[in-house]
């Protein structure tokens, strides 16, 4: 189902990576043009190998960006939540998405068409800057997973992941987990039984994981683990 973006849309939109360097006279035009998108909970926005024929901004809920790999596993790149933009590379090229994208909750997306992105450049080529600052972003982002991937171990990113989800300035939470675990294991880039260990080693930190919640008993305790350089570091933590 798509629909006209309403003043909240149009808010959250404009605090993604796409529109934040943009003027508001170069935005509102783009916002002119897109709509929302409502996808249920296992529903596809696209697949890999579609033309990338717009540029998604998350308003509400989480999509799932992932790869099929040949032996048939699942590999998860990202798992995007509100006002986090993503296409906007492949959109500006007229190029296939790389990935497939999946709704993991029930969600809403502002979908702003390419076209009206590539117009937008060539009637005003300083908005150029802008969206060049938002790929740059884009690819900033990824080399930042890759680092969390081969320089942190299990229990530092499972402390990242969580503290993301924490109230800014709270020195304890209780937090629900966004999404189930085989996926947060996926977005890690860690098996199941991996993230149950990096669970249990955080318990030392008061961590305590239920189905669907984490309650955290010192944030600033896993703020120290996460920031750890080296093991020798993070061994000292826990």
């Amino acid at each position: 189902m798509s629909l006209k973006l309403s003043p909240a849309h149009r808010r959250i939109a404009g605090q993604s990576r796409l529109f934040a360097s943009l003027p508001p006279d170069l935005s509102a035009p783009l916002l002119d043009a897109a709509h929302v998108l409502r996808l249920e909970r296992g529903q596809v926005l696209f697949q890999h190998g579609d033309p990338a024929a717009a540029i998604h901004v998350v308003a509400e809920g989480w999509i799932k960006l992932y790869r099929i790999a040949p032996s048939g596993a699942e590999a998860v790149v990202g798992v995007m939540t509100r006002g986090q933009s993503f296409g906007e590379p492949m959109a500006l090229r007229r190029a296939a998405y790389p990935v497939s994208a999946e709704a993991v909750t029930g969600c809403e997306l502002v979908a702003v068409p390419a076209h009206a992105v590539l117009d937008l450049l060539k009637t005003h080529p300083e908005a150029a800057i802008s969206i060049l600052s938002a790929t740059f972003m884009h690819l900033q982002g990824l080399v930042e997973q890759i680092e969390q991937l081969k320089a942190r171990s299990g229990a530092q990113r499972v402390a990242e992941f969580l503290l993301e989800l924490c109230p800014p300035g709270a020195e304890s939470a209780t937090v629900v987990l966004p999404y189930d675990k085989a996926l947060i294991a996926g977005r890690l880039g860690m098996k199941p039984e991996s993230l149950s260990r990096a669970f249990a080693r955080l318990r030392d930190l008061g961590v305590r994981v239920t189905q669907s919640s984490a309650a955290i008993a010192s944030v600033s305790r896993l703020e120290e683990l996460a920031q750890a350089e080296a093991f020798g570091a993070m061994n000292r933590v826990i």
